[in-house]
């Protein structure tokens, strides 16, 4: 229900009004406002530092706090910054996807509903450190939003890729083709057990030098081949004859040709 009490009063001949307005949904709108403002739910952050060994972050809010004045007046103030924030990196099953965050990097901080200090410490499900809720001291940090000020360009429409800002380095799938392409403009190594590759319709490599460290193995008995020649330092052995020690049979003073390696 909607009270007006409206009072008006003269001043040499002029009327002047004035309305004073009483509205319990105001009221109660102002209020629920006011407790609104104590709920935290999500904020961009800008890293300030990032612990790798607790994957924790302390990050400055982005966004600044109003503080009412005493005359009134609101005046924009830096928020705290907030401590030992949990770092959310996409894992599960065994299997990690991690990054190197450094300070400045920009994050979106979203708050938990009740406390996460005990469930922080111990892990499991456990109760909540006291009865705080929405608060500024259980915020987790999600890495990856940018503001337009700092937005990566040429982001890959058509595949997914795991790639470096600058956009030199990059892995990538494409869904439609299911082709796989690695691009660096640095080194690229693998280290593992063992290496296979089987490709269908052959494998090529362009490469200005291979360096092979242990032994390059045809399990399936298919002749190498190649179109230029083959340059060693150490000896190379065909069919156990070795091409530095190797003797001839049937040598003779003449013309003629000597006879097999042996």
């Amino acid at each position: 229900m909607l009270h007006l009490f409206l009072h008006t009063h003269r001043t040499e001949g002029a009327m002047d009004s004035t309305a004073t307005i009483f509205d319990p949904n105001r009221f109660s709108e102002k209020a629920t406002n006011s407790r609104l403002t104590q709920v935290w739910t999500a904020l961009p952050g800008i890293i300030q530092k990032f612990d790798a060994g607790a994957l924790t972050c302390e990050v400055q809010p982005a966004i600044k706090g109003r503080v009412t004045q005493e005359d009134g007046s609101i005046q924009l103030v830096n928020m705290p910054l907030l401590l030992d924030c949990p770092v959310v990196f996409p894992h599960g099953g065994g299997c990690s996807l991690t990054f190197p965050i450094k300070a400045g990097d920009e994050c979106l901080v979203v708050f938990a509903s009740r406390g996460i200090d005990y469930w922080w410490q111990l892990g499991g499900i456990q109760p909540p450190p006291e009865a705080r809720m929405h608060d500024l001291s259980d915020g987790f940090v999600i890495p990856g939003p940018w503001s337009q000020a700092r937005k990566i360009a040429s982001v890959s429409t058509g595949a997914v890729q795991l790639r470096s800002d600058d956009g030199a380095a990059f892995i990538e799938l494409n869904p439609g083709s299911h082709n796989v392409k690695c691009r660096t403009s640095g080194d690229f190594s693998v280290k593992c057990k063992n290496f296979t590759v089987e490709a269908s319709a052959g494998a090529s490599i362009k490469a200005p030098a291979i360096q092979l460290e242990g032994p390059l193995t045809n399990a399936a008995g298919a002749a190498a081949q190649m179109a230029g020649g083959v340059e060693t330092d150490a000896d190379v052995t065909a069919a156990g004859i070795s091409l530095k020690s190797h003797v001839h049979s049937g040598v003779s003073t003449g013309s003629s040709n000597t006879g097999g390696p042996k």
